[in-house]
């Protein structure tokens, strides 16, 4: 049984102008998921993004 939690255990939020939060995908690496969120974010947009484990809350 793959439990997709364990395969892509990493993932990227985004937190709009209002305080709402998005999932913006799930990847198997932290190296990965930040690379995702330095190029969102690198495009100038208000949007906050960060990168957390599933299981985990950093904000």
């Amino acid at each position: 049984m793959n439990d997709s939690g364990t395969m892509f255990p990493w993932q990227v939020i985004r937190q709009d102008d209002n305080g709402n939060r998005y999932r913006v995908g799930r990847y198997a690496t932290r190296n990965e998921a930040q690379r995702i969120a330095d190029s969102l974010e690198s495009r100038g947009h208000k949007q906050l993004y960060w990168v957390e484990r599933l299981g985990q809350k950093t904000q």
